[in-house]
């Protein structure tokens, strides 16, 4: 009943200090208010309590008990019901442009490059619950898969659903990517645009040019973060497919175009990542949630029930009736 009661007066609790002096002060007057009679001596006299004479003191506890509830009510007991509506005050709208060549199979990150990449991506998704995320999948060729959206779960659907399945012919189309990505976000109205491209080997396909997709870029004021995957040296690597549909196997030296990379995120405005194993490239994608920081604006709604009119009514009761019996049922011991 008085859970999450606060009080808007508190400085009125030191007025309880005065009770304690008034129980004093009833203890030094207690003989003064009532009639007495000295006689020599109380032989013949039937000593017998009267009942009304013990109930007595009772008015006095009537008074002191009101004096409390009077002096918490003037603190103000009150519980609150706090609701909040929150505001997206600078949305920002993300593209992430993901390789899916066949490199992308290699097993340098755990249990290869593509799944790693999509469990952080996910990851990735669901922290931004205020922005606009959209998807696009390059390798020699280009196509968004899920359009920029609010709707979380299509995006973390869609990654689940990214694989390499031949759809597109092999190869690393970069500027195909980013240009896509470029196009899905020329429209958008958001106060920020982002674009997150990730690949894994150096530019060798598509009719596009890394360097003209992201003039374009930073003519539609798209920031780009670019993402080198690959570990430093030799990683277990796709080279062949065998008879049984099944990918075979060896090391091959890791090739990733670092300088077209950092060149495209310079030139946007954005910062080039090279993650080489499942541990930094959950720390990029944390780094770029941290980087891209979206301003929320929270409205708090205060509900006030204010507590102190039943306490001042009970005290007003108890008043009314120490009085009524003082001036009748021990009007007499007055």
């Amino acid at each position: 009943m008085m859970t999450n009661v606060t009080f808007l007066n508190p400085s009125c609790f030191w007025l309880l200090l005065l009770l304690p002096l008034l129980i004093g002060w009833q203890i030094l007057q207690r003989n003064q208010q009532s009639a007495t009679l000295k006689m020599s001596s109380l032989k013949g006299f039937q000593i017998k309590s009267s009942f009304l004479a013990q109930l007595k003191p009772f008015l006095f506890v009537f008074r002191l008990l009101a004096l409390s509830l009077i002096i918490v009510a003037m603190a103000r007991p009150r519980t609150v019901d706090i609701s909040s509506q929150t505001k997206t005050t600078r949305g920002i709208d993300i593209v992430m442009a993901v390789d899916v060549s066949g490199s992308m199979l290699a097993r340098d990150l755990k249990p290869n490059r593509m799944v790693a990449l999509k469990e952080v991506a996910s990851n990735f998704v669901d922290a931004r619950p205020n922005d606009r995320i959209g998807l696009v999948v390059y390798a020699a060729e280009a196509y968004t898969k899920t359009p920029v959206t609010s709707d979380k779960a299509v995006i973390v659907q869609a990654l689940k659903n990214v694989n390499y399945d031949r759809v597109l012919q092999d190869g690393t189309g970069i500027g195909m990517g980013l240009s896509t990505a470029v196009n899905r976000l020329k429209e958008s109205k958001a106060k920020s645009k982002v674009i997150i491209l990730m690949t894994d080997g150096v530019n060798n396909a598509g009719f596009i040019e890394p360097e003209t997709a992201s003039d374009i870029a930073k003519e539609y004021g798209i920031k780009v973060y670019t993402i080198g995957v690959g570990t430093n040296g030799m990683a277990d690597s796709p080279y062949a497919i065998a008879a049984d549909g099944s990918f075979l196997f060896k090391m091959a030296k890791v090739e990733i175009d670092e300088q077209l990379m950092k060149s495209i995120a310079a030139k946007t405005g954005g910062k080039y990542f090279r993650a080489t194993n499942n541990s930094r490239l959950e720390a990029i994608y944390n780094e770029i949630n941290k980087l891209e920081t979206t301003e929320i604006e929270e409205l708090k709604f205060y509900d006030y029930d204010e507590k102190f009119r039943p306490l001042a009514i009970a005290a007003l009761v108890l008043l009314f009736f120490e009085i009524l019996l003082r001036k009748t049922v021990f009007r007499s011991f007055i």
